[in-house]
């Protein structure tokens, strides 16, 4: 995919400072800056025109660096936010684990652990990508992202650079790691893919294509971005189906889905038996299904799911697992009940998500919120999800358990567990006076 740049010679008009801004940081890596703390936010943001809010978000073009060297700067007791994005497991059985500190918002970077027991424990911060620095007019965020380990056994991270959070084009990158399970892994210089973003996995067809469920926010910006500085990218806005043919040497376009009631989208995709792909999407009203018989050029006008399943506004989690079956992770402790962004629960379809059986709680909690599954299932058929408790100030968890567990309702396999901490901040959130 190729990406339109704006020509970084075209003069800014109002200030020198901004132009000097562009011209410095739109060529410079944002690792020139990666160390350096993010600016504080100002009590009023600037005014800008609309044309020199397209060449600020211009500087989300600049390959972000992957620090692979983050402490002490980014140990936990540093940090006072967490929000949980991915985990993934390499060939050698290492997982990866990302989140995003900082904030849900303009100031958003992102971290990454990995742990070699199975869940138990984990390193601290050993990869960050932060795309701040003082010098930027405006925020430029690293938010929203997922690990996937492709056929090949490399492991790609998937981000979203973009500035001030949603600049209405957004900037879907990837990083391929070829010795993730190396005490030093090497991470490949950023690629900038498409615009927007994504959050779940690919899924591989059994055309042995990749599909990729990024999305474009159907949204103008946020905070300046609020004006519709992208118009030109409006018919793009849903969720964009990326196919590669060539093991992600390049990726195209190949439809677009757009849902009522749009939320974040956060879709994901399965391929049913009967070679229809089957893409369910978070919505403002909750779960949305659309279905494609041509490998996702088109797709179903979006309805509620025929299963019934109901969910708050939030992330879910649906893949297929070896044994055929699909896996669904929701909020809630009942199938076809909206329970809020409360507890987490497994279920299993042995009929391709007609119906659906189990109800493992994976965290039975009410006192505080919990969100965004995400997983993978191991060789031996073991299934690790991950979820922050009380987003922000609270903790990143993971759920190990098995298929047997889930139609059990309970735990009854030896190695599972659930509840086991993958990261929490060390340090508390000084909230400004007012």
């Amino acid at each position: 995919m190729h990406t339109h740049h704006t020509s970084p010679a075209t003069a800014l008009g109002k200030t020198a400072r901004l132009l000097a801004a562009l011209a410095c940081l739109l060529f410079v890596p944002a690792a020139a800056s990666a160390q350096q703390p993010a600016a504080p936010a100002a009590e009023k943001a600037p005014n800008f025109s609309i044309d020199e809010l397209r060449k600020i978000a211009d500087l989300a073009l600049a390959p972000p660096v992957i620090n692979t060297s983050p402490l002490p700067r980014y140990d936990m007791s540093t940090q006072d936010y967490v929000m949980t994005l991915t985990t993934e497991r390499t060939p050698k059985g290492r997982i990866w684990a990302a989140w995003i500190g900082g904030e849900d918002g303009p100031k958003a970077f992102l971290l990454g652990a990995s742990s070699d027991d199975n869940g138990e424990t984990w390193t601290k911060p050993r990869l960050v990508i932060d795309g701040h620095s003082p010098d930027l007019p405006l925020p430029r965020s690293v938010i929203i992202g997922n690990f996937w380990t492709d056929p090949l056994g490399r492991l790609w991270l998937f981000f979203d650079q973009t500035m001030n959070h949603f600049d209405g084009r957004g900037g879907l990158w990837a990083t391929i790691c070829e010795n993730p399970d190396d005490d030093n892994p090497a991470w490949s210089q950023p690629k900038r893919i498409w615009h927007g973003s994504m959050l779940n996995k690919p899924t591989v067809l059994s055309s042995g294509e990749w599909l990729l469920p990024s999305y474009l926010l159907q949204r103008t910006g946020y905070g300046p971005y609020k004006a519709n500085v992208f118009p030109e990218l409006d018919p793009q806005r849903g969720v964009n189906l990326l196919a590669s043919s060539d093991q992600g040497k390049t990726w195209r376009l190949r439809g677009i889905r757009s849902f009522p009631n749009p939320d974040w989208l956060e879709a994901m995709i399965v391929e049913k038996k009967n070679g229809q792909l089957w893409m369910m999407a978070r919505t403002k009203k909750g779960i949305m299904e659309s279905y494609s018989t041509d490998k996702g050029a088109t797709w179903s006008e979006p309805s509620e799911t025929a299963a019934n399943i109901q969910n708050i506004n939030a992330r879910f989690f649906f893949r297929r697992l070896a044994s055929g079956r699909l896996l669904l992770v929701k909020n809630g402790s009942e199938l076809h009940v909206n329970g809020g962004r409360f507890q987490l629960s497994a279920w299993l379809s042995d009929d391709d998500g007609a119906t659906w059986k189990g109800g493992l709680l994976i965290e039975d909690r009410t006192e505080k919120k919990t969100t965004y599954p995400d997983g993978f299932q191991a060789p031996d058929g073991t299934i690790y999800i991950s979820y922050d408790y009380n987003r922000g100030p609270g903790q990143i968890l993971m759920g190990r358990f098995t298929e047997a567990d889930i139609l059990a309702g309970k735990l009854v396999s030896p190695n599972s567990k659930l509840k086991m901490l993958i990261t929490q901040p060390g340090k508390k959130k000084v909230r400004a006076k007012k």
